[in-house]
C-alpha cells in the first residue's frame, strides 16, 4: 500500500497529469506483483467505468452551464440578487454570494460559476469601489456552493461509484449549501464593515418584482430538475438533458442572446470539458479495480482500526486525508480515487452513505479554493488578474466558513439527512 501511494505521489510531484499518475501506478503495481497479464483488463475496466447511465448526466450538466453563461441567464440572476441583498453590509459582495446560490441550482459545477458569473460580479464590484482582491476572493469562494446545491456533478459521480441514490444526494445538498452561503455572507459583512466598503440603497419592492420577473424562468430550472426527479417524471440523467433543452430554449428563443452560430463553439467547449472529467473517471476505474484486487481497502481499514476503535477518531483521520488530497488533486480525481478506499470503512463504521457523499463533496470544494491545484482559484485568478498568493490570503475568512460547515455536516448527520428523509423517507444505508 505504501509503495502504491509513493509512486502515485511521485508522479504528481513531478507534474504529471492525475490520470497518467493513476494509470502508470496501477500498471507498475501489477508488474511488480507479478500479475502483469491482468493489464489486459485495462481497456475493459476503463470502458466499464464510463458507461454507467448515471454518468451521462455529467456532459449534459456541463453543456447546460455553458448555455447559461452564453444565453443571458447569469446577468438576470445577478440583477435579481442585487435588488434583494445589495443593501446589506458588503453590498455587491452579498449579491455575489446570493447570485452563486441561485446559479448553483442550475449548473452543478464550481468552475462554471466562477467563469460565468465571475466576470459579471468582478466588473460590477470594481465599478462600485470594491477592492479587486476582495472581489476576486468572494467570487472564488461563492463558486464552491455550485456542486453542493443540486444539481451537482460530484454527487452524480459519487452516486454512480458508491451505488447511492442521486436524488437523495441532491436533496442532501440543499441545507449544507444554504449554510455555506450564510457563512460567507457573515464573512462578507464582517470584512466590509472593517474596510468601510459601500452598500447600496434598499431596492423598492417594484424593482425587486421586476428583476424577479426577468429572472423567474432561469430560477425555475432547479424546480424543474428536482421536481421532475422526485415526481418520477425522469431520472437524474434525463433531468440533465431536460436542463439543456430548457436553457437552450431560454437563450435561443426567449432571450435571443444565443445565436445559431454560437452553438458549435458551445458544444465543442462542453465536449472538451466533459472529456477531461470522463477520462479521469475511466483511468480511475482501472486504478480502483487494482486497489480492490490487492485488497488495499481491507488493509487500510485494518490500519485505521489499529490506530483507534473510535468512529469519531477514524472519521477525523478520513477528513484529514480528504483535505490533504484536495490540496494536490482535482476534486473529481479525489472522489474517484478515495471512494473505493473509504467505502468499506464507512460501512464498517455505520456512517450514512448519503451523509458521506456530502462530506466528500465539501472536502473537494475546499480543495477547489486551496493551492497548489485549486481549479476555481486558478479560474478566478486568471479572469481577475489577482496573483494566486494574494487571492489565497484574501480567501481565508470564507475558507474558514466552508470548513466550519464541513465539520458540522461530518458530525451532525441531521444537516444532510433531514431533507431527503423528509421527502423520500428513511432508507437503509442511505
Amino acid at each position: 500500500m505504501l509503495l502504491i501511494f509513493l509512486v502515485l505521489v511521485g508522479f504528481i510531484m513531478l507534474g504529471a497529469p492525475v490520470l497518467v499518475g493513476m494509470g502508470v501506478t496501477a500498471m507498475f503495481t501489477f508488474q511488480i506483483m507479478g500479475d502483469g497479464q491482468l493489464l489486459t483488463m485495462l481497456p475493459q475496466r476503463m470502458f466499464a467505468a464510463t458507461t454507467g447511465f448515471t454518468l451521462l448526466a455529467i456532459p449534459f450538466f456541463i453543456l447546460a452551464g455553458n448555455l447559461m453563461n452564453t444565453g443571458g441567464i447569469t446577468t438576470r440572476i445577478f440583477a435579481f440578487a442585487r435588488a434583494c441583498v445589495g443593501h446589506i453590509w458588503g453590498g455587491l459582495g452579498q449579491v455575489n454570494v446570493v447570485a452563486s446560490m441561485i446559479f448553483s441550482g442550475m449548473s452543478g459545477a464550481a468552475v462554471a460559476d466562477a467563469a460565468g458569473l465571475g466576470m459579471i460580479e468582478l466588473k460590477a464590484m470594481e465599478d462600485n469601489g470594491y477592492d479587486r482582491d476582495f472581489s476576486a476572493a468572494i467570487t472564488c469562494a461563492s463558486s464552491t456552493i455550485g456542486p453542493v446545491v443540486p444539481p451537482s456533478i460530484p454527487f452524480v459521480i459519487y452516486g454512480s461509484i458508491a451505488s447511492v441514490s442521486v436524488a437523495r444526494l441532491f436533496l442532501a445538498g440543499f441545507l449544507p449549501g444554504f449554510l455555506m452561503g450564510i457563512a460567507m455572507m457573515i464573512g462578507v459583512a464582517i470584512v466590509s464593515q472593517r474596510r468601510h466598503y459601500p452598500r447600496e440603497k434598499r431596492a423598492p419592492i417594484k424593482v425587486i418584482l421586476q428583476t424577479f420577473v426577468q429572472a423567474v424562468l432561469p430560477i425555475g430550472t432547479p424546480v424543474i430538475i428536482i421536481g421532475g426527479i422526485l415526481g418520477g417524471w425522469f431520472t437524474p440523467t434525463e433531468a440533465a438533458v431536460v436542463a439543456c433543452f430548457y436553457t437552450l430554449i431560454l437563450g435561443l428563443v426567449v432571450y435571443r442572446e444565443i445565436k445559431i452560430k454560437d452553438l458549435p463553439r458551445i458544444f465543442w467547449e462542453s465536449i472538451l470539458q466533459s472529456a477531461k472529467v470522463l477520462i479521469i473517471i475511466a483511468v480511475a476505474g482501472f486504478f480502483g479495480w487494482m486497489l480492490v484486487y490487492f485488497r488495499i481497502p481491507n488493509q487500510m481499514l485494518a490500519g485505521l482500526m489499529s490506530l483507534s476503535s473510535s468512529p469519531t477518531v477514524i472519521l477525523l483521520l478520513i477528513m484529514a486525508v480528504l483535505l490533504v488530497l484536495g490540496c494536490f488533486l482535482e476534486g473529481v480525481a479525489v472522489l474517484v480515487i478515495t471512494i473505493p478506499l473509504f467505502m468499506p470503512i464507512i460501512q464498517q463504521l455505520g456512517i450514512n452513505l448519503v451523509q458521506f457523499g456530502v462530506i466528500m463533496t465539501l472536502a473537494s470544494m475546499i480543495g477547489l479554493v486551496t493551492p497548489p491545484v485549486g481549479m476555481s482559484l486558478y479560474a478566478v485568478s486568471s479572469i481577475s488578474g489577482v496573483p494566486i498568493g494574494r487571492l489565497s490570503k484574501e480567501l481565508l475568512p470564507y475558507l474558514f466558513g466552508i470548513f466550519v460547515v464541513f465539520v458540522l455536516v461530518s458530525f451532525i448527520p441531521w444537516i444532510s439527512l433531514w431533507l431527503p428523509n423528509l421527502v423520500m423517507g428513511p432508507a437503509f444505508g442511505q
